[in-house]
C-alpha cells in the first residue's frame, strides 16, 4: 500500500497543485481513466473547502492531502486544521459561507459514490475512494 502526502498552506493558489497530484497519482494507482476528472473535481473541491475554512477561522494549520493507493481502491484524504465547525444557526455573515460549504460537500458528494466527512476539535476530514483496475499503469 503505497502513499503519497501533500502539505500545504490554506492558500487557494496550492489547490490546483493538489488537484493536478491527485489526478497524477490515481492514474498511477489504476484508477480508469474515464474517472480522472472526478477525482480532480473532488479533490479540488475539497481542497478549496478546506482553504476556506483555515481562512474564515483565522487557523494557522496545513491542509494535508493524502492519496493511498490500496489493493482494491484509491483512498484520499483532505484534512484540515481549522478547528471545529459550530453547529449554532450561521449569522447573516456566514450565510453565505454556510452554504458555499454545503454547495461544495455536495459536489463532492455527486462527483463521489464513497465519501465519508467528518469534524473533530482539531479539524475535519473527508475520505473519498474510488475503484482500481488490477493493474497500476507505469508512469
Amino acid at each position: 500500500m503505497a502513499t503519497v502526502e501533500l502539505r500545504f498552506s490554506a492558500l487557494p493558489e496550492h489547490v490546483r497543485t493538489a488537484r493536478l497530484v491527485a489526478a497524477a497519482v490515481a492514474r498511477r494507482a489504476g484508477v480508469d481513466e474515464s474517472v480522472l476528472d472526478e477525482v480532480r473535481l473532488a479533490v479540488g473541491e475539497a481542497c478549496s473547502r478546506a482553504v476556506g475554512l483555515h481562512q474564515r477561522g483565522d487557523a494557522q494549520g496545513a491542509i494535508r492531502v493524502a492519496l493511498i493507493e490500496q489493493e482494491k481502491r484509491f483512498l484520499i484524504e483532505v484534512a484540515d486544521e481549522a478547528g471545529p465547525i459550530p453547529l449554532a444557526a450561521p449569522t447573516a455573515d456566514e450565510g453565505s459561507d454556510r452554504d458555499d460549504d454545503a454547495l461544495g460537500l455536495a459536489v463532492i458528494s455527486g462527483l463521489v459514490e464513497d465519501v465519508e466527512v467528518s469534524n473533530g476539535s482539531d479539524g475535519g476530514l473527508i475520505r473519498m475512494s474510488w475503484p482500481v483496475s488490477s493493474a497500476p499503469v507505469a508512469v
